[in-house]
């Protein structure tokens, strides 16, 4: 058994509680492991079913006509996440550009969206519209109507609420299945099947879109598999295994992703463009190892959920609760707790160990954001990462780790600094008061 006091330098009370949060936490690996094994055999029968040799490996330049390698790869995706068609590109920035590149194809002027589990990520408001002073290029400044249904006491979906705003007429919902910066659960498979059927009930014409980021390979089932007509993501989140570098994907109905592959590149060339240089092998290996990754990235978050759970924190999900995406929140409650954590997080990155995360703004956001990744590939996030919005109640949202080991070291190297300013908080009130 590891001797974690000497190993980390820490206390006595720390060191039992990663002992006992390890141990506990074991009978839930075991079940995890089974879901790893059920997906690991999903990708590999498509990698099989489609014939995949060295020859998709190569890439393409200039347009991209006839990348046999991008097009087998997004055949792939069709049938790993159960969908008609793909479109599974280096050319998607991020997973808010293809999210929003989904919406402004499918939405025209007139039309509504209607968010199913009250404000989407914060990034994505600003593609609606809902917030920045600049308006212009949003779909609200294209005319597109915008509603959202407020989520219930508990942060599960309103279903009685939706049905209401269903009858008054919404061509697209759109459901963000992961948390985001929202303390709520995860929206389950179980609740995306009620939604899927609520919708064909009430308003069959909607297009049911979900939001899929940290979603991917968390269950044995995807969104489509449950009614979605179309999900979304980033291949530097769960599919992409740690070894993409850049890209997004969409997946659902053939007349649907070739409405999205008509914005993304331009009508009447679609699909048929769009060259992969020399990353179709990423993106192969990427996918294959997704389920192994995304299963080390929970084992992390359960680790780390009963580990805080045990230091007296408020966590969400906690560590014996069903998941639904990888990411773990933990209410810290005080800044520099936060700023304790994410420097130890950060610190136990491969990569810029020796940076200190401090508060700063970012693309698309509204607050201040405290940012620890000291990942291979910049806001890889199915790497160990830790973020938060630098305001109260000050929850960081952890997530990733390409292997539980380094996950848990993170994870550790967190908890020792956060031990050691409560510890210091401690010590000021005691002298203080004397």
């Amino acid at each position: 058994m590891i001797d974690y006091k000497s190993y980390f330098n820490i206390p006595w009370e720390l060191a039992r509680y990663i002992e006992e949060a390890e141990e506990r936490v074991l009978p839930y690996f075991r079940e995890l492991g089974n879901k790893v094994f059920y997906n690991q055999g999903k990708v590999l029968n498509a990698f099989k079913e489609l014939k995949v040799s060295e020859f998709n490996f190569s890439g393409s330049t200039g347009y991209g006509y006839g990348d046999s390698g991008r097009d087998t790869l997004e055949n792939i995706y069709a049938k790993v996440f159960g969908t008609e068609d793909s479109l599974v590109r280096m050319q998607f920035v991020s997973g808010t550009h293809a999210i929003a590149v989904c919406l402004f194809a499918l939405l025209d002027t007139g039309d509504t969206i209607l968010s199913a589990a009250g404000p989407p990520y914060s990034t994505l408001q600003k593609v609606i519209g809902l917030k920045g002073e600049e308006k212009k290029g949003t779909l609200m400044n294209k005319g597109i109507n915008y509603r959202e249904v407020n989520l219930g006491p508990e942060g599960n979906i309103d279903f009685p609420a939706l049905e209401r705003k269903l009858r008054e007429g919404a061509e697209l919902v759109l459901l963000q299945r992961s948390r985001g910066y929202s303390w709520r659960p995860s929206v389950s498979l179980a609740e995306i099947n009620n939604i899927s059927e609520l919708i064909k009930k009430v308003s069959p014409g909607s297009i049911f879109f979900v939001d899929n980021c940290y979603g991917e390979f968390v269950d044995t089932k995807e969104p489509p598999e449950k009614g979605a007509d179309l999900i979304a993501g980033s291949l530097i989140k769960n599919p992409g295994g740690g070894l993409a570098p850049l890209g997004g994907y969409a997946a659902g109905q053939k007349v649907l992703i070739e409405k999205v592959a008509d914005r993304l590149t331009a009508p009447g060339l679609g699909k048929e463009v769009g060259a992969s240089l020399n990353i179709n092998r990423a993106f192969y290996q990427g996918l294959f190892l997704a389920p192994h990754m995304v299963g080390e990235a929970i084992k992390g978050a359960v680790f780390a959920s009963c580990l805080f759970e045990k230091m007296g924190f408020e966590v969400s999900p906690r560590h014996d609760e069903p998941r639904s995406d990888i990411v773990q929140a933990i209410k810290l409650k005080d800044p520099d707790l936060l700023l304790s954590f994410c420097r130890g997080i950060q610190c136990q990155g491969p990569v810029d160990s020796f940076i200190t995360p401090e508060p700063g703004w970012m693309p698309g956001y509204e607050d201040k954001i405290v940012m620890a990744a000291g990942t291979f590939f910049q806001g890889a996030s199915l790497e160990l990462s830790a973020d938060a919005p630098y305001k109260s109640p000050y929850i960081v949202y952890l997530q990733g780790g390409l292997t539980y080991e380094h996950a848990k070291l993170g994870i550790i190297e967190g908890a020792k600094e956060v031990f050691k300013r409560l510890n210091r908080n401690k010590n000021n009130v005691i002298n203080q008061d004397n």
